[in-house]
Order: C-alpha cells, then sequence, then structure tokens
C-alpha cells in the first residue's frame, strides 16, 4: 500500500493550487486526476484582483499577466442602444486589476510552477472511492492498468461537479438548473470596441431578456470569448447521470454560422466572426454542499459550489478554497496544527461559498452590480476583496478582513520604496508590530518580549517585522526593521501609537490589536497553533522523496527561524 501525507483528487486550478502551496510547505502529497491529456478548452477566463494576489504570493503572478489581458470594462447594449459603460477601475489601494486569461493558460502554469517544486500530475488515475478513520483515509485509485490503493493522513476533493469524493462523503449538493441552455464559441472578430473591453448585449420585450450575447475579451488579435441563448437545432439531450446538469454538454458544437447569426441580430455594429477555434453547449446549475469536509476529507471548487459564470467567481473562490485549506493541512501534517483548526475551513469558506452562489444568480438574472448604487461596493466586492472571516474560530474580535497593502516602506540596505505585500513570504504568518512617533525604549522592549513569545507560540511558522513611524527612536532594537517612510502604513491600518497585527498566509488579518499584549498575542496564536513541540521538528523523515526531503528542510528552518529571533534578543 502506497502511503502520503495528503492525496489530491483533481488537477484543474484548484488541485494544482493545493498542490503548490503544499510543496512550498514541504509537504509529501500526491496529485491524480482521470484526464490523460489537459484540456485546451477556455472554460473560466476571469481571474480577479485578490486571486492575484494570492498568485504574487504562489510565485506565478509574472507569468499569469504575461499571459492575460487587462479588463477594462464593460458595455451593456439594449435592443441596440447603448445604456451604460461599466469601468473595472479598481481603488488606488489595490496592487491588481481585473484579468482574463483562458484557463488551459492558467492551469499550465501552474503545472510548470509545481513541476519546479519536482511534482507531476499523475494522469489517468481516478479516485473511486476511500473510506476514513480516525488515523487516515484508504482511497483506491483506478486506472487502465487496475487498482492501487494510498493510505492517505489527508483526502482533498477538487475533482469538479459531479465529484466521487463529495459523493463518497454523503454530502448533499443543494440547488438546481437554469431551464436555458447556451452555447460559448471562442472567435475573432474586428470591430471599434476598445482592447479589454467587454461586451453585453440584450434584446428585451416587455423589461425581460428574450435574446443574450456576451463577449470576454481573450490574448489575441480581436479575440473573444462569446456566449449566447442556444438556438433550437441544437437544443435537448439528456441531463447528466447524476441529475447535475452543469457544465459542458455531449457532442452538440455550435459552428461558425450558429454565432454569426446571434452578431447579425445583437452586436453593437455589423461584423464578422472568424477563427472558431472552441465552442460547446452550456447549462448552468446552482448548488453548494451542506459542508466542506467531514473527518480528514475535504472538497473544494466546483466539487463544493457550482453557480452561474457570471462576474468569473468561480474559479477565484475554488483557488481562494484550496490557498485557504493548504497552509492548514500543512500544519495539521506536520502535527503543529490547533485541534479546531482544520474545522475552520468549512467555517471560513462555506459561507463565502453560499454568497458567491446566491450573488452570482442574481446577477445572471438582473446584471452585475443591479443591487448596489455604490460602484466601489460593487468593484471590490467582484474583485473578491470583501470577503471577510469574522465568526472564525481562529479569527480575533475586530480581524477578519483582508489585510491590506501599503506603499512607501524602507528599509535598510534596500535602496528603493517598498510595498508591504513584498515582505509577506505568503508560506508562514506574518506579525506585524507598529511602533509609533511616540514610542519609548521601554516599548520597543516589550515588542520585542512580545515577538519572542509569538515565534515560540507559533512553532517558528511566523515572521516578525517592526514597522516604525519615521520619527520613532528605535536605534537599539534587534528586530527587522522596516519604516514607515510615507505614512501609508498607518494610514491603511488605522495605527495609533502602538499596534499588533497578525497576517496569516491567505493574506487575511487573524489579530489586530491597538496595544502590543504578548499574552493576548500567544493566546490568539493558541488557536491556530498546537499548545506542544512537535518531537519531530528537525528529524529527517525515512521516506525519502522532494516533498520529505524538502519537508525536513522546512522544518530545520522553522526551528532555525525560532532560534534566529531568539538569539537576537537574548543578552
Amino acid at each position: 500500500m502506497v502511503r502520503t501525507d495528503v492525496l489530491i483528487a483533481g488537477a484543474g486550478p484548484i488541485g494544482l493550487t493545493a498542490a503548490i502551496e503544499l510543496a512550498r510547505r514541504g509537504v509529501d502529497f500526491r496529485i491524480v486526476d482521470p484526464i490523460t491529456d489537459p484540456p485546451q478548452y477556455a472554460k473560466a477566463v476571469g481571474v480577479q484582483p485578490r486571486t492575484l494576489e494570492v498568485f504574487e504570493g504562489m510565485g506565478v503572478l509574472n507569468r499569469i499577466l504575461d499571459a492575460a489581458i487587462q479588463m477594462f470594462g464593460q458595455m451593456v447594449y439594449v435592443n441596440g442602444e447603448k445604456v451604460a459603460q461599466i469601468e473595472f477601475a479598481t481603488p488606488a489601494d489595490v496592487p491588481f486589476g481585473f484579468t482574463a486569461i483562458p484557463q488551459y493558460a492558467t492551469e499550465r502554469i501552474l503545472r510548470e510552477e509545481l513541476a519546479m517544486h519536482g511534482v507531476q500530475v499523475e494522469r489517468g488515475l481516478r479516485v473511486a472511492g476511500f473510506e476514513q478513520d480516525d488515523d487516515g483515509v484508504t482511497a483506491t485509485l483506478d486506472s487502465d492498468g487496475g487498482q492501487q490503493t494510498v493510505r492517505a493522513s489527508y483526502l482533498v476533493g477538487a475533482d469538479g461537479a459531479h465529484s466521487i469524493v463529495r459523493k463518497g462523503l454523503g454530502l448533499t449538493f443543494e440547488g438546481a438548473a437554469f431551464e436555458e441552455q447556451y452555447m460559448l464559441g471562442d472567435v475573432e472578430v474586428d470591430w471599434s470596441v476598445p482592447r479589454g473591453w467587454a461586451v453585453r448585449s440584450m434584446h428585451q420585450t416587455d423589461g425581460t431578456t428574450d435574446d443574450l450575447l456576451v463577449c470576454i475579451p481573450l490574448p489575441g488579435r480581436g479575440r473573444y470569448r462569446m456566449s449566447m441563448l442556444v438556438p433550437e437545432d441544437l437544443t435537448g439531450g439528456s441531463a447528466a447521470p447524476d441529475g447535475i446538469a452543469h457544465g459542458f454538454e455531449g457532442s452538440r458544437k455550435p459552428e461558425l454560422h450558429h454565432i454569426q447569426a446571434v452578431l447579425d441580430r445583437l452586436a453593437p455594429e455589423q461584423v464578422t466572426a472568424r477563427n472558431l477555434r472552441w465552442s460547446s453547449v452550456f447549462r448552468i446549475s446552482h448548488r453548494i454542499v451542506d459542508a466542506y469536509g467531514r473527518g480528514r476529507v475535504f472538497v473544494a471548487g466546483d466539487a463544493a459550489h457550482i453557480h452561474p459564470p457570471t462576474g468569473a467567481q468561480g474559479m477565484n473562490t475554488g483557488i481562494q478554497d484550496a490557498h485557504n485549506l493548504a497552509w492548514k493541512l500543512a500544519l495539521a501534517v506536520a502535527a503543529d496544527a490547533a485541534p479546531g483548526l482544520l474545522d475552520s475551513y468549512d467555517a471560513e469558506r462555506r459561507p463565502v461559498g453560499e454568497e458567491v452562489v446566491g450573488r452570482t444568480v442574481r446577477s445572471a438574472r438582473e446584471g452585475i452590480g443591479a443591487d448596489s448604487t455604490d460602484p466601489d461596493f460593487v468593484i471590490r466586492r467582484e474583485a473578491q476583496l470583501l470577503i471577510r472571516y469574522d465568526d472564525s474560530p481562529i479569527v480575533a474580535k475586530g480581524a477578519g478582513g483582508r489585510a491590506p497593502d501599503a506603499t512607501g516602506l524602507t528599509r535598510d540596505a534596500v535602496t528603493g520604496p517598498m510595498r508591504l505585500f513584498s515582505l509577506l513570504s505568503r508560506r508562514e504568518h506574518t506579525v506585524l508590530l507598529y511602533a509609533g512617533g511616540d514610542s519609548t525604549a521601554d516599548d520597543i522592549a516589550s515588542f520585542e518580549r512580545a515577538a519572542q513569545a509569538a515565534v515560540a507560540a507559533a512553532r517558528g511558522h511566523i515572521d516578525v517585522y517592526l514597522i516604525v513611524a519615521t520619527d520613532a527612536d528605535v536605534a537599539t532594537t534587534v528586530l527587522p526593521l522596516i519604516r514607515d517612510s510615507a505614512g501609508d502604513f498607518a494610514r491603511m491600518y488605522a495605527a495609533g501609537e502602538s499596534a499588533v497585527y497578525v497576517v496569516r498566509p491567505d493574506g487575511h488579518l487573524s489579530f489586530a490589536a491597538s496595544r502590543v499584549d504578548a499574552d493576548e498575542l500567544v493566546t490568539h496564536l493558541s488557536s491556530t497553533f498546537g499548545a506542544s513541540v512537535s518531537t519531530t521538528a528537525g528529524a529527517r523523515p525515512a521516506v525519502a522523496s522532494p516533498q520529505a526531503d524538502s519537508g525536513w528542510r522546512e522544518a530545520s528552518l522553522n526551528e532555525h527561524r525560532h532560534l534566529l529571533l531568539v538569539d537576537r534578543l537574548e543578552p
């Protein structure tokens, strides 16, 4: 029987995100997918600003941007008349904008990054079933060559809308399907619509939409993903075997003339489509599970929630599911997690899934932003920047939101200004201690004691920075020192004379306080990190594999981080 720490079912963007995050932390895992060749069609195309922040931390941001096109906004037409022009302008405090990139390109970049960690997707393998007990999960993998049994500590189901993992857990998947069927096609057109702008054109009768064309720009010259209602000669077809109608259906492929007919009716100007690269009929469901996991088995992405593609929320939500889960699994595998840490995955992410399902269903009927007259709120919400975990068991009162970025920071040996996000490893937690201009030597000494206590409480899985106002007297500190030279950190974090913040690996604040109290900080960290020191830290594992060897190095690094700070702070 083959053994591993984590088995990931599904190698789409969600499974690949989980895999990269586990690999970055030295976890031994396997990722399997029944599809022998990666798909080459563009399913999801939108990548939101919050997901770009995640990709920055994963080390793939530049490659994603290289393969993407910026989305500037959407032009809306009704019965041939332009009725709105919605700009996708992100606020000045947000480092990235909206982009479009074919899903297959995103997956290719993520696979390449995973390969750099020495891991390849095992294709042609399907999780056919599993059983779990108190100590782990025993899964059966099917392939053309027969079956094999895998024993894992945890199982992650990123295996899509028809998830075997979800069914094996016995989770409900309540919801319904839209009556309408849509067709999709990737085509090229030459028209006067500016590059990077989407088009939504509708025909309405008595205020009801009865014909629809949506055009999303893609990288390339004049290339668009076009979505429209299915004509009568392409309707029909049987329901999915499990009754969940969602996704691409059968062999009914729209042809160029089908798409041209809709353009002739609804395009804002006369235009001819060409170079049809891919097409399909699409049916939409909206469903969500009753739990994101049970015991040692979890679901993420389409395995947990499906909904209309309006606003490009699906893949982005799933990537953030996986990102949230992976760092928690890594701590659990290392025996450094508090007992309830993995329960926080469902507590944090299922409310997000519920909100996204409800909102996208409304938006599909009424249009994005129809429920609000505040454009800043709509943009931040669609960019997934407003997600909060206030009710999480591992988040302190007053925290839970996305940690803001800050600019104009400086530090010794760096010749130019820095962003706060460039300090964050995105692999470990980060403690940010803030000292205002009136901070005294005694204040700095208390900060150092709090830093030492935090690193010990987190078993080395934490970085610490002292951020100071330009006039603060901190000449004697031994903590890594960052100067808030532009005052942007104090503004973005509403910091007073002293403050402390804990930023999680996924970029959310788990703790924020206007005073630095070591006991309060340690008490908070105990909700995430276990109370006892792992007996295996620093010990080389018996199993020789790239991930296992990396895990030993990571354990040593955490121990080194702890000892380095202790060495700095001790007399």
